[in-house]
């Protein structure tokens, strides 16, 4: 076991290196790939404060073990994030990108802002930097001062506004409200392509995938210019005909149908286990300058 001495030098060289704020430790390394093959071949590139962020001892195991799913580095170094931006989190959930854009974004001057409550797992500021919080629903005001944020982030949420008439327009609203121009939205969302939309749920999304085109119109109607889109978050072994929509997926893993106990007959979890989370789209919208 390192001296104490040790890990003191060492949390001082990633300060210097990285430029991550203090009160954690973090490994100076770059996350390593996957030996399943599941991690695409062509991706962005994290800055070393990034990289150093996602490798993060101290994020919680259950966020860690997902990022061979979600490649948080390559997805947000897509996104074009930086750590002088103000960037606008959009239902953050328990905080699996609070842990890398908090300490991140305030390590470089930053401002990391979530939408709803503090978030309980990073709720101690002086380890997973500073955040803020604003309201978000069908509902609510503005995000923030009109041309206030660099860059909004909304990971896996469009399929729940569906369904709610009206919602997503809203929602493409705000955040073009919000962003600078020349600013950045970044969507990942389960993806309904090829199918026909028809065969998501239509507009209610009924099954947890969206269509990109729905995405898009809404996203173009707010002003939005889809600018890049990534296949960093594909799994081309998501069948997407699993029998509780994308829920029967990890991490929710649904067994049986909501409300029941009982499993289908001839469910077999290991399958689904096997697929591993869903196909996603990674698109890149800009808000014209």
């Amino acid at each position: 076991m390192p001296s104490t001495d040790v890990w003191e030098d060492t949390l001082k060289r990633t300060i210097l290196l990285a430029a991550i704020c203090s009160g954690a430790l973090f490994a100076c390394t770059t996350p390593s790939t996957p030996s399943d093959g599941s991690m695409p071949a062509a991706m962005a590139k994290a800055d070393a404060g990034l990289a150093a962020a996602v490798a993060n001892p101290a994020r919680a195991d259950a966020n860690k073990v997902r990022d061979v799913h979600r490649h948080p580095a390559e997805t947000l170094a897509f996104f074009g994030v930086k750590p002088t931006m103000t960037v606008v989190e959009i239902a953050p959930g328990a905080g699996y990108y609070a842990e890398i854009l908090g300490p991140y974004l305030t390590s470089g001057g930053g401002k990391y802002v979530g939408t709803g409550t503090q978030i309980a797992a990073v709720s101690d500021q002086t380890k997973w930097g500073v955040q803020t919080y604003v309201p978000f629903n069908a509902t609510s005001g503005p995000l923030g001062a009109p041309g206030s944020a660099d860059m909004v982030l909304t990971f896996r949420n469009i399929h729940n506004w569906m369904w709610q008439p009206g919602f997503v327009d809203k929602a493409m609203g705000d955040f073009a409200a919000v962003l600078k121009p020349g600013g950045v939205l970044g969507v990942v969302e389960h993806r309904a392509d090829p199918r026909p939309e028809t065969v998501a749920g239509g507009r209610s999304a009924s099954d947890g995938y969206v269509a990109k085109a729905t995405i898009v119109a809404a996203a173009t109607k707010a002003g939005l210019v889809l600018e890049a889109e990534s296949e960093i978050n594909a799994n081309p072994k998501d069948t997407k005909d699993h029998p509780f929509g994308v829920w029967t997926l990890p991490p929710n893993s649904m067994a049986a149908p909501r409300g029941g106990s009982a499993a289908p007959e001839g469910f077999d979890p290991a399958k689904y286990k096997a697929i591993g989370e869903s196909d996603r789209h990674t698109l890149r919208f800009r808000k014209p300058a």
